[in-house]
């Protein structure tokens, strides 16, 4: 149950993205939401306690996580602002079909099996389904351009999970979230102030409580939760869950913005969280990364 409630915060990430989206512009939302994140894992960070000031050796490797980091986090916000909320949470959460397939190449114990494979090529298929999709005028302004943007976000998540997985065995999760998050904020801040404000819509408290859920729950709590289940259940066990996260942001986006349930993206939602579902449920010969990684 523990699981399936992460898996549905996670879900309205999108959700409460695009109604912070309203009021601010993405840099900024990216800046406000890491922010609060690295606040509230710097805390968590402090009460296990688990020391936060990284060991010389360590900060080549936060440097390499960071731009990854700071690249992906700014794309996924642009693209949210360009299609609906529901295609975003799909389509970002296609990124274990690329994470399987770099780590095909890159990690020589993790090779596809048949099943694997047969569950990527299902999953890859939901994508082109929704890819091809028409979302709702209102909410997907331009949703070609900020499609293809939200699968080249996912993309370099899939690469950052595969990369953190080696670098997690030597640097504390802890320290090594809350480091790339700071690490990162400067960087949002100056891209922001550089492409100036655009108007928007007067700033409420919907933006602000989404922002918030972004920052607190999404990046604070469901991280320190997870990292709670992984000392007493196995990786697998438990990002087998990780299929409901599409269909959870989807019911999300329907209620809060009433977004269409069109055909293109049943399809779509169900061949991803049916194609992730069988990748996840095939055993590895290798451990899991030892945290999932925040779209």
């Amino acid at each position: 149950m523990v699981v399936l409630a992460l898996s549905l915060l996670r879900g309205g990430h999108m959700v409460a993205m695009k109604f912070t989206l309203t009021a601010f512009t993405p840099l900024w939302t990216a800046f406000g939401r890491i922010s609060l994140g690295a606040v509230t894992v710097g805390l968590w960070a402090y009460q296990r306690p688990v020391p936060l000031r990284p060991q010389s050796q360590e900060w080549r490797s936060l440097g390499i996580v960071t731009g990854l980091f700071t690249i992906q986090i700014a794309m996924l916000n642009y693209g949210v602002d360009l299609t609906s909320p529901a295609y975003s949470v799909v389509l970002i959460n296609s990124n274990p079909i690329f994470a399987n397939l770099i780590a095909h190449f890159f990690v020589p114990a993790d090779r596809l099996s048949f099943s694997r494979l047969v569950g990527l090529a299902i999953a890859f298929g939901g994508i082109c389904v929704v890819f091809l999709g028409t979302p709702e005028p209102r909410l997907a302004p331009n949703p070609l351009a900020g499609n293809l943007i939200i699968v080249a976000t996912a993309v370099l998540v899939a690469a950052r999970t595969v990369y953190s997985q080696r670098v997690l065995q030597w640097i504390e999760p802890g320290r090594f979230a809350f480091w790339q998050m700071l690490l990162s904020l400067p960087f949002f801040a100056a891209g922001a102030l550089v492409a100036g404000s655009e108007q928007r819509l007067p700033v409420t408290w919907e933006p602000l409580a989404a922002l918030a859920y972004q920052g607190v729950v999404v990046a604070g709590v469901c991280f320190t939760v997870w990292g709670y289940l992984l000392r007493k259940h196995s990786p697998g066990s438990l990002t087998v869950f990780s299929f409901t996260v599409p269909i959870f942001g989807v019911i999300g986006s329907a209620w809060l913005f009433a977004e269409p349930l069109t055909l293109d993206l049943l399809i779509g939602v169900a061949a991803v969280a049916g194609g992730i579902w069988l990748v996840a449920r095939t055993p590895k010969p290798v451990r899991s990364p030892t945290m999932l990684p925040e779209s």
